[in-house]
C-alpha cells in the first residue's frame, strides 16, 4: 500500500495481479524520481524545474512517437501504448511537483483540492486504466479515495512537511479555528489545534466514505487491494485521533497488528 514517501502507492503488492506489476513499477518510478526532483537534495528551484521539464520532454517525445532518451520512459512508452494510459495524468503529477516547488501556503481548501487533483488523484485514475475498470463512476470514487488519502498522508506529515517549510493546512480554515504556524513550529496541541485537526479527519473519513463503494465493484485480489487502501487510511485516521492529533510526537504509522485489523474490515460484506 505505501512505499517510502510516495505514500499511496501499492507497488507490486502480493495482491497485484503479476500482469500488471511491472506497469505499476515502473508508473510508481516516473513518479518517485518526480516527486525528488521537487523535494530531496540541495537543488537550487531552477535545478528542480530543469529536471522536471526534462521529464515533460520525454512525455512529449512518446506523444510524438518518437524514441525517448533514457530506459524509464522507453519503459514508460511501452506500457502506455499497451493499456492506452492518458498521457494528460502524466503531466498533472508532474505539474503538481512543479506546484510543490514554489508554492508553500494554501488560502482555502479550494486550493488543496486542486492540488490533490493532480498530485494524488492521477494514481488511481492510471490504476483503473490498468485494471480496465475506468468508468465514469468508477473515476469519481477514485478521486474520492485518493483525495482523501493524500489529505490523510498531508496531517500525518505536518511536521515533515514544516521543516521544508510547506503546510498544506487551508489558512482560511487555521484562522477560523484560531489557529498559527506557531502551533506548529513549537508542536501546540491545545484545544483550538484539536478542534482544527477534528474538522480536517471528518473531512478526510467523508470523503474516503464516498469512495468506498469502489471496493466492492472491483472484484477479486483487485478488489481486496482497494479496501485493504481503503482500510489503511480509515486506520491512520483512527490512530491520529486516538492521539489527540498529537502528530507531532505520535506520527501514526500501520504496525503489523494494523494489518490484521485491516484485513477483518476488507472482507467484502463489508462494503
Amino acid at each position: 500500500m505505501s512505499v517510502n514517501h510516495y505514500e499511496n502507492f501499492p507497488v507490486a503488492s502480493i495482491l497485484m495481479p503479476k500482469r500488471l506489476r511491472r506497469a505499476v513499477e515502473i508508473i510508481y518510478h516516473f513518479a518517485r524520481q518526480a516527486d525528488d526532483f521537487a523535494d530531496e537534495g540541495d537543488l537550487l528551484n531552477e535545478e528542480r524545474f530543469t529536471a522536471l521539464d526534462s521529464f515533460r520532454n520525454e512525455l512529449n517525445r512518446i506523444a510524438t512517437n518518437e524514441t525517448p532518451l533514457t530506459p524509464l520512459f522507453r519503459d514508460l512508452a511501452d506500457i502506455i501504448a499497451q493499456h492506452q494510459l492518458p498521457l494528460q495524468l502524466f503531466h498533472d503529477l508532474l505539474d503538481a511537483f512543479s506546484q510543490d516547488v514554489l508554492k508553500k501556503r494554501y488560502s482555502n481548501f479550494d486550493e488543496v483540492l486542486d492540488y490533490c487533483r493532480r498530485s494524488a488523484n492521477p494514481v488511481g485514475r492510471l490504476l483503473l486504466h490498468l485494471y480496465e475498470e475506468a468508468t465514469p463512476s468508477n473515476l469519481i470514487y477514485s478521486d474520492a479515495i485518493c483525495t482523501s488519502l493524500q489529505l490523510i498522508n498531508f496531517w500525518q506529515d505536518i511536521s515533515k512537511d514544516y521543516a521544508i517549510d510547506r503546510i498544506y493546512l487551508p489558512q482560511d480554515e487555521m484562522a477560523h479555528f484560531c489557529v498559527t504556524e506557531a502551533h506548529i513550529s513549537e508542536s501546540r496541541v491545545d484545544k483550538e489545534w484539536q478542534q482544527l485537526m477534528q474538522f480536517q479527519a471528518k473531512r478526510a473519513r467523508d470523503l474516503m466514505r464516498s469512495g468506498t463503494p469502489l471496493g466492492s465493484i472491483l472484484t477479486g485480489r483487485i478488489g481486496l487491494e482497494m479496501r485493504l487502501i481503503i482500510a489503511g487510511g480509515n486506520r491512520i485516521l483512527d490512530k491520529l485521533e486516538t492521539a489527540q492529533f498529537d502528530m507531532f510526537r505520535q506520527r501514526p504509522i500501520l504496525r503489523p497488528f494494523d494489518w490484521v485489523i485491516m484485513l477483518g474490515k476488507s472482507a467484502p460484506f463489508n462494503f
